[in-house]
């Protein structure tokens, strides 16, 4: 098994399993916490005694070192099972949310990753944006992140958001089709929008994606509740630094990827619902960020037989806000 011909920086670390117990077949990326250049994170893993490696580290020049040879399981990604069959790529990044990268950084990590896949016969790259899809390798997915494993925000907002973009820049070095996302619902391929602008509190924001973390405070130097969103509308109270505060009092979000998060407007803005099955009105209440005895008295007049117990499958419900 081949390391890659790109590498300008070589340290190996004892921090490791050998032989790995898996072929490669999965990409995961993570960000150092730091603006390194190769050799530093090589030299880091080399004499760290955390029992931590990855097999690559992408400096922000774009220098590229060798910290574990592809043949070995790094210690990574806090799962052996992921470590046995993924490279691991520590990459140098800001040490303050959302963790960006540098271009360089960006543009070698792209490089990196495309000549991995070649040697490893990867024909395609494929992100999704469900963690359920990424760690059991659903509908081809073979990119995870260190988040899946652990309650950490590695490999940051900045990374996590260009996921879909990193996977179809690989492909279009690989000359695989334009079709690099997984075929769920959540998955992405797109490159990443930032929202930059809010409204006035309160409003209203559409979150895209099943797994978008609650914290207790505004950064992810705050512990997370271990608890997601799920998909849906919910209500911003309050706005810290590109987080939005649950008017659930749940906790706060991340707001500036647009990716996963869609600002609506005002909380004055009216909209609806269609009932399927399964629905409730307390969960709806709960979802929009109103209450069960405001959305019965907004339908009465159209369903007259609605009650805080009882709606039909099909209706259109308006969902008055607060």
């Amino acid at each position: 098994m081949s390391n890659s011909s790109l590498v300008t920086y070589t340290n190996i670390t004892q921090q490791k399993t050998s032989p790995r117990t898996h072929a490669i077949d999965t990409i995961t990326i993570h960000c150092v916490v730091g603006q390194w250049t190769a050799k530093q994170i090589c030299d880091y893993f080399a004499n760290t005694d955390r029992n931590a490696s990855c097999n690559y580290g992408v400096g922000k020049d774009g220098s590229i070192g060798l910290c574990v040879d592809e043949a070995d399981r790094s210690w990574c990604s806090s799962n052996a099972a992921n470590d046995h069959r993924a490279v691991t790529i520590e990459t140098a990044s800001d040490t303050s949310t959302p963790y960006a990268v540098t271009d360089a950084a960006y543009n070698a990590l792209i490089k990196l990753v495309a000549d991995i896949c070649k040697r490893n016969n990867i024909s395609k790259l494929v992100w999704s944006t469900d963690k359920n899809t990424r760690v059991n390798h659903l509908n081809g997915a073979n990119m995870t992140v260190h988040r899946d494993y652990a309650s950490k925000s590695c490999p940051g907002d900045y990374l996590y958001g260009k996921m879909g973009d990193i996977a179809s820049q690989v492909n279009a070095l690989l000359n695989a089709s334009d079709d690099t996302s997984s075929s769920d619902e959540t998955s992405t391929s797109t490159s990443t929008a930032i929202n930059t602008s809010y409204p006035d509190t309160p409003f209203q924001v559409q979150v895209l994606i099943s797994d978008l973390n609650i914290r207790k405070g505004a950064g992810t130097n705050y512990a997370t509740t271990g608890k997601y969103t799920g998909k849906g509308v919910f209500t911003i109270t309050e706005v810290d630094d590109g987080w939005g505060k649950l008017k659930s009092g749940a906790g706060w979000i991340y707001l500036e990827n647009a990716s996963y998060v869609k600002i609506l407007g005002t909380t004055s803005t009216t909209i609806t619902h269609t009932v399927v099955k399964g629905d409730t009105l307390s969960a709806l209440a709960s979802k929009y960020g109103t209450t069960v005895a405001k959305i019965v008295a907004a339908n009465k007049s159209k369903y007259s037989t609605i009650t805080a117990s009882y709606i039909v499958v099909g209706w259109v419900l308006t969902i008055p806000q607060s």
